[in-house]
Protein backbone atom coordinates (compact mmCIF):
# COMPACT_ATOMS: atom_id res chain seq x y z
CA UNK A 1 0.00 0.00 0.00
CA UNK A 2 1.45 3.56 -0.80
CA UNK A 3 0.81 6.20 1.32
CA UNK A 4 0.46 8.58 -1.57
CA UNK A 5 -2.59 6.38 -2.60
CA UNK A 6 -4.47 7.14 0.83
CA UNK A 7 -3.38 10.60 0.46
CA UNK A 8 -5.14 11.15 -2.68
CA UNK A 9 -8.32 8.77 -1.51
CA UNK A 10 -8.86 11.35 1.22
CA UNK A 11 -9.26 13.99 -1.79
CA UNK A 12 -11.80 12.40 -3.51
CA UNK A 13 -15.46 13.32 -2.45
CA UNK A 14 -16.63 9.94 -2.26
CA UNK A 15 -14.07 8.45 0.26
CA UNK A 16 -13.06 12.41 1.92
CA UNK A 17 -15.09 11.82 5.08
CA UNK A 18 -13.83 8.21 5.95
CA UNK A 19 -11.58 7.41 8.80
CA UNK A 20 -8.33 6.75 8.28
CA UNK A 21 -8.62 2.84 8.35
CA UNK A 22 -11.72 2.60 5.70
CA UNK A 23 -9.41 4.50 3.30
CA UNK A 24 -6.59 2.29 3.92
CA UNK A 25 -8.76 -0.69 3.15
CA UNK A 26 -10.04 1.20 -0.15
CA UNK A 27 -6.47 1.73 -1.03
CA UNK A 28 -5.18 -2.06 -0.52
CA UNK A 29 -8.01 -3.03 -3.12
CA UNK A 30 -6.87 0.08 -5.93
CA UNK A 31 -5.22 -1.09 -9.13
CA UNK A 32 -2.89 2.06 -10.15
CA UNK A 33 -2.40 2.43 -14.16
CA UNK A 34 -0.95 4.99 -16.14
CA UNK A 35 -1.92 6.38 -19.68
CA UNK A 36 -0.90 8.09 -22.77
CA UNK A 37 -2.36 11.36 -24.03
CA UNK A 38 -5.30 9.46 -25.94
CA UNK A 39 -5.69 6.18 -24.89
CA UNK A 40 -8.79 5.02 -24.28
CA UNK A 41 -9.68 3.62 -21.00
CA UNK A 42 -12.61 1.61 -21.76
CA UNK A 43 -15.55 2.04 -24.55
CA UNK A 44 -19.18 2.32 -24.57
CA UNK A 45 -20.37 -1.11 -23.78
CA UNK A 46 -17.96 -3.06 -22.72
CA UNK A 47 -18.87 -5.13 -19.34
CA UNK A 48 -18.79 -2.48 -16.19
CA UNK A 49 -16.39 -4.10 -14.56
CA UNK A 50 -14.80 -1.27 -12.60
CA UNK A 51 -14.98 2.36 -11.44
CA UNK A 52 -11.94 5.03 -11.32
CA UNK A 53 -10.52 7.95 -9.80
CA UNK A 54 -7.97 10.27 -11.07
CA UNK A 55 -4.84 10.70 -9.41
CA UNK A 56 -3.17 13.33 -12.22
CA UNK A 57 -3.93 14.15 -15.97
CA UNK A 58 -7.54 14.72 -17.28
CA UNK A 59 -10.13 12.55 -18.84
CA UNK A 60 -13.03 13.22 -20.63
CA UNK A 61 -16.34 11.18 -20.44
CA UNK A 62 -18.00 11.41 -24.32
CA UNK A 63 -20.57 9.17 -25.77
CA UNK A 64 -20.99 8.95 -29.74
CA UNK A 65 -24.40 9.20 -31.38
CA UNK A 66 -25.23 6.83 -34.25
CA UNK A 67 -24.21 9.62 -36.85
CA UNK A 68 -20.23 9.61 -35.20
CA UNK A 69 -20.94 13.09 -33.66
CA UNK A 70 -19.36 12.82 -30.21
CA UNK A 71 -21.21 14.27 -26.91
CA UNK A 72 -18.61 14.57 -23.77
CA UNK A 73 -20.93 14.56 -20.90
CA UNK A 74 -17.87 15.57 -18.62
CA UNK A 75 -13.92 16.61 -18.11
CA UNK A 76 -12.42 15.20 -14.79
CA UNK A 77 -9.25 15.99 -13.47
CA UNK A 78 -7.34 14.74 -9.91
CA UNK A 79 -9.70 13.42 -7.54
CA UNK A 80 -12.48 12.70 -10.64
CA UNK A 81 -14.22 9.99 -10.29
CA UNK A 82 -16.18 8.21 -13.03
CA UNK A 83 -17.97 5.23 -14.14
CA UNK A 84 -19.48 4.54 -10.90
CA UNK A 85 -22.81 3.80 -12.93
CA UNK A 86 -21.73 0.47 -12.91
CA UNK A 87 -21.16 0.24 -9.76
CA UNK A 88 -23.99 -2.01 -7.79
CA UNK A 89 -24.99 -2.83 -11.67
CA UNK A 90 -24.24 -5.41 -14.11
CA UNK A 91 -24.20 -3.16 -16.96
CA UNK A 92 -22.11 -2.24 -19.89
CA UNK A 93 -20.17 1.04 -19.37
CA UNK A 94 -22.94 3.71 -20.91
CA UNK A 95 -19.97 6.12 -22.30
CA UNK A 96 -16.37 6.03 -23.55
CA UNK A 97 -13.24 7.82 -21.62
CA UNK A 98 -10.61 9.01 -23.18
CA UNK A 99 -7.39 10.20 -21.86
CA UNK A 100 -6.85 14.04 -22.43
CA UNK A 101 -3.29 14.35 -20.92
CA UNK A 102 -1.13 11.68 -19.14
CA UNK A 103 -2.62 10.52 -16.66
CA UNK A 104 -2.42 8.16 -13.44
CA UNK A 105 -5.53 6.54 -12.84
CA UNK A 106 -6.72 3.89 -9.90
CA UNK A 107 -9.02 1.22 -10.72
CA UNK A 108 -11.35 -0.29 -8.12
CA UNK A 109 -13.65 -3.08 -9.51
CA UNK A 110 -16.70 -3.33 -8.69
CA UNK A 111 -16.79 -6.56 -7.45
CA UNK A 112 -14.15 -5.94 -4.41
CA UNK A 113 -15.73 -2.81 -3.17
CA UNK A 114 -19.08 -4.52 -3.23
CA UNK A 115 -18.02 -7.06 -1.10
CA UNK A 116 -15.72 -4.39 1.25
CA UNK A 117 -18.93 -2.39 1.76
CA UNK A 118 -20.43 -5.11 3.10
CA UNK A 119 -18.65 -5.16 5.65
CA UNK A 120 -18.85 -2.13 6.25
CA UNK A 121 -21.85 0.41 6.52
CA UNK A 122 -19.57 3.79 6.91
CA UNK A 123 -18.09 3.11 3.45
CA UNK A 124 -21.77 2.78 1.99
CA UNK A 125 -23.81 5.77 3.45
CA UNK A 126 -20.57 7.71 2.05
CA UNK A 127 -20.81 6.52 -1.32
CA UNK A 128 -24.10 6.33 -1.68
CA UNK A 129 -23.90 9.98 -0.22
CA UNK A 130 -21.85 11.44 -2.60
CA UNK A 131 -23.51 9.06 -6.02
CA UNK A 132 -26.81 11.10 -5.23
CA UNK A 133 -25.19 14.39 -5.00
CA UNK A 134 -23.49 13.69 -8.98
CA UNK A 135 -26.66 12.28 -10.24
CA UNK A 136 -28.41 14.99 -8.86
CA UNK A 137 -25.92 17.15 -11.13
CA UNK A 138 -26.55 15.32 -14.21
CA UNK A 139 -30.40 15.56 -13.70
CA UNK A 140 -29.59 19.19 -13.46
CA UNK A 141 -27.35 19.66 -16.42
CA UNK A 142 -30.16 17.75 -18.97
CA UNK A 143 -32.67 19.95 -17.68
CA UNK A 144 -30.63 22.75 -18.70
CA UNK A 145 -29.70 21.77 -21.83
CA UNK A 146 -33.09 20.82 -22.86
CA UNK A 147 -34.34 24.33 -21.52
CA UNK A 148 -31.33 26.56 -21.33
CA UNK A 149 -30.18 29.34 -23.30
CA UNK A 150 -27.02 28.38 -25.26
CA UNK A 151 -25.11 31.11 -24.44
CA UNK A 152 -26.06 30.76 -20.35
CA UNK A 153 -24.84 27.12 -20.60
CA UNK A 154 -21.78 28.54 -22.15
CA UNK A 155 -21.13 31.02 -19.25
CA UNK A 156 -22.12 27.81 -16.97
CA UNK A 157 -19.88 26.05 -18.48
CA UNK A 158 -16.54 28.19 -18.25
CA UNK A 159 -17.76 29.00 -14.73
CA UNK A 160 -17.57 25.12 -13.79
CA UNK A 161 -14.41 24.94 -15.92
CA UNK A 162 -12.63 28.21 -13.70
CA UNK A 163 -13.67 26.37 -10.22
CA UNK A 164 -12.25 22.80 -11.29
CA UNK A 165 -9.28 23.73 -13.78
CA UNK A 166 -8.53 27.12 -13.15
CA UNK A 167 -5.62 28.84 -11.42
CA UNK A 168 -5.08 32.80 -10.06
CA UNK A 169 -3.37 34.63 -12.15
CA UNK A 170 -2.49 38.25 -12.44
CA UNK A 171 -4.43 38.75 -15.19
CA UNK A 172 -7.20 37.04 -14.28
CA UNK A 173 -8.26 32.85 -13.64
CA UNK A 174 -6.51 31.10 -16.13
CA UNK A 175 -8.46 28.04 -17.01
CA UNK A 176 -6.31 25.13 -17.75
CA UNK A 177 -7.63 22.87 -20.09
CA UNK A 178 -6.67 22.24 -23.52
CA UNK A 179 -10.09 22.05 -25.12
CA UNK A 180 -10.64 23.15 -28.28
CA UNK A 181 -13.97 24.81 -29.90
CA UNK A 182 -15.59 22.04 -31.19
CA UNK A 183 -14.72 19.78 -27.97
CA UNK A 184 -16.36 22.55 -25.87
CA UNK A 185 -19.84 22.36 -28.22
CA UNK A 186 -20.05 18.86 -28.38
CA UNK A 187 -20.04 19.30 -24.25
CA UNK A 188 -22.77 22.13 -24.40
CA UNK A 189 -24.66 20.43 -27.36
CA UNK A 190 -24.47 22.93 -29.50
CA UNK A 191 -22.48 24.32 -32.68
CA UNK A 192 -19.04 25.51 -33.13
CA UNK A 193 -20.25 28.51 -34.70
CA UNK A 194 -22.31 29.41 -31.78
CA UNK A 195 -19.84 28.59 -29.23
CA UNK A 196 -17.21 30.78 -31.06
CA UNK A 197 -19.94 33.70 -31.23
CA UNK A 198 -20.99 33.07 -27.33
CA UNK A 199 -16.82 33.80 -26.89
CA UNK A 200 -16.42 36.58 -28.97
CA UNK A 201 -19.39 38.10 -27.18
CA UNK A 202 -18.21 37.49 -23.46
CA UNK A 203 -14.35 39.10 -24.61
CA UNK A 204 -15.91 42.32 -26.13
CA UNK A 205 -17.96 42.81 -23.11
CA UNK A 206 -14.88 42.12 -20.55
CA UNK A 207 -15.75 38.73 -19.24
CA UNK A 208 -13.30 36.69 -20.67
CA UNK A 209 -9.70 36.82 -22.51
CA UNK A 210 -8.55 34.80 -25.07
CA UNK A 211 -5.05 33.49 -25.94
CA UNK A 212 -5.16 30.69 -28.76
CA UNK A 213 -7.09 28.04 -26.74
CA UNK A 214 -6.71 29.85 -23.59
CA UNK A 215 -9.39 30.91 -21.96
CA UNK A 216 -9.07 33.74 -19.11
CA UNK A 217 -11.92 34.90 -17.05
CA UNK A 218 -11.36 38.52 -16.44
CA UNK A 219 -14.83 39.84 -14.80
CA UNK A 220 -16.82 36.66 -13.14
CA UNK A 221 -19.14 38.80 -11.99
CA UNK A 222 -20.14 39.79 -15.52
CA UNK A 223 -20.09 36.11 -16.74
CA UNK A 224 -22.24 34.82 -13.98
CA UNK A 225 -24.89 37.44 -15.11
CA UNK A 226 -25.46 35.36 -18.18
CA UNK A 227 -26.93 32.58 -15.78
Amino acid sequence: MKVANVEILKRIPAFSQLKEADIQEISKITIERSFRKGAIIFMEGDPGEAFYFIKSGKVKVYKTTPDGREHIFTILSEGGVFAEVTLFNEIPYPASAEVLEDAEIGMIKNKELEDLIRRNAEIALQIIKVFSKKLFSSQQKVKELALGDTYMRIAKTLITFAEDHGVKTSNGIEIRLNISRQELANMIGTARETVSRALSQFKKEGSIDIEGKKIIIKNMEKLESWV
